[in-house]
């Protein structure tokens, strides 16, 4: 069995490593055109606030490691066609200029995704870095040392993690969004707005609700970021806007969504046999809603890398679907959320209700008692659990994982209001925080309901 794979971060990583294991006998080819391999991009703004030391640690495999697998590797070879018909493709050896083709009988899409960068007036000049691979984080680390006014376009994880990071590195920080409210994918405004004051009293400038038009730059290099509310200093800007899938190889030759995105079945193939794909270059079914959409991130990338090559042969184990489950430390506050929120359910036109729990995690008689705060969002009718958001200064953040595995169950509220879980003093009290919120959404009991014994 011949099969070839294309591309190789998260998903295709998980989808080498584990086909390797499951087939020895297969002649495995991955074509990547970069020079790097595995690089776990989620952790850029960690290495540029120089909490990560050493970037070798941001890899989670290598050629070297593939090859002692039974893997080629081919580094520096970009694919540029693909005919799933005849099971070939078309590759460009991007250091010699060769091109060639090759034949499979199994191929897996793990092309990820690309940075959204609009074609603003002056985005050709210098010091206008994207936020996606390592290279870039080399380039933002070694741009950043000497400049002391940084601009970030875009308000989510990335960006935000970024901000924080040169903020402590002492630098001048602009954050841009066109959005009115940072996060608001993940969040609702009871977070949010705590999550922006604590920003700005660190001195960070927020400009929300305010779109790029241009940059300005003076011998080359840009100096200046314009909206449409204001001007900006700049020494170094950098586009967090969102990304776009990769998948120009396949248009035409399978089902996609409106944007791009590759839909794939529950075992990871693609409208046409033997075409399987995972990661950011595919949509995920999203359990909330009942649909199918884009929702980039590394958890997403590696499962659906590992189940395509558990179904490569043959359909064995279905994927569970996901929530969008992800998580952010913003300074002292641990942060995560699950599922849609409030706003986005309403925006969906789903009938939605939430309840929100502000308490001490555990026990006020202990020492310590930080608060928790949490916010469940349900539809009315069902009274399904539609998504979470937690917020605390210890990390709680686990609570969202076992929200996440609720909403996949397609659990209601009264049933979380009386789930087992534990107590001691140390961790919880009597009530989880969980459990509280779910009692809060109890419906009141008539008195016409009530039978006398």
């Amino acid at each position: 069995m011949r099969v070839a794979v294309i591309g190789c971060t998260h998903a295709g990583t998980a989808a080498i490593v584990n086909t390797a294991k499951l087939y020895p006998k297969a002649e495995i080819t991955v074509y990547e055109r970069n020079d790097n391999i595995s690089f776990l991009s989620c952790g850029i703004a960690l290495y540029v606030g120089g909490v990560v030391k050493d970037p070798q640690g941001l890899f989670y495999s290598s050629p070297g490691q593939l090859a002692e697998l039974g893997v080629k590797t081919k580094m520096l070879h970009e694919v540029t066609a693909v005919d799933t018909d005849r099971k070939q493709l078309t590759a460009r050896n991007l250091q010699t200029g060769e091109e060639f083709t090759d034949h499979f009988d199994k191929l897996i899409v793990t092309t990820g995704s690309w940075p959204v960068v609009p074609r603003f007036p002056g985005i050709e000049l210098d010091n206008i870095i994207l936020s996606k691979n390592f290279n870039h984080s080399n380039m933002i680390i070694e741009k950043g040392k000497e400049a002391q006014n940084i601009v970030v376009v875009g308000a989510g994880y990335i960006g935000i993690e970024l901000v924080e990071a040169f903020q402590m590195n002492g630098k001048n920080v602009t954050l841009i969004d066109a959005e009115e409210r940072v996060l608001s994918k993940y969040l609702d405004a009871e977070y949010t707005d705590v999550i922006e004051d604590t920003l700005r009293e660190r001195g960070i400038v927020l400009a929300l609700g305010e779109k790029v038009v241009s940059f300005e730059g003076r011998a080359g290099r840009v100096n200046t970021v314009i909206t449409d509310h204001g001007r900006y200093a700049a020494d170094v800007v950098i586009l967090c806007i969102g990304f776009k899938p990769n998948t120009e190889l396949l248009k035409g030759q399978v089902d996609m969504l409106d944007n791009g995105a590759i839909i794939v079945d529950e075992y990871m193939q693609t409208s046409k046999r033997d075409v399987f794909a995972a990661g950011d270059s595919c949509a995920v079914y999203y359990n909330p809603l009942k649909n199918h959409a884009y929702i980039p991130l590394a958890t997403n990338a590696v499962r659906m890398g590992t189940l395509a090559a558990r179904n490569l042969v043959s359909p064995t184990v279905k994927y569970l679907g996901t929530q969008g489950t992800s998580g952010i430390k913003i300074y002292e506050d641990n942060i995560a959320a699950t599922g849609l929120t409030e706003s986005a359910a309403i925006e969906a036109g789903l009938e939605a209700d939430s309840v929100l729990v502000t308490d001490s995690y555990r026990p006020e008689f202990m020492p310590t008692h930080e608060k928790v705060t949490l916010k469940l969002v349900y539809e009315q009718g069902t009274r399904r659990i539609l998504g979470a958001q937690i917020m605390s200064k210890v990390d709680l953040t686990q609570a969202i994982n076992t929200i996440s595995v609720c909403i996949q169950n397609d659990m209601k509220m009264e049933e979380l209001a009386f789930v087992d879980f534990f107590f001691q003093p140390h961790f919880n009290k009597p009530w989880n925080f969980l459990n509280s919120a779910g009692l809060q959404a109890l419906p009141e009991v008539r008195a016409e309901e009530i039978v006398h014994v």
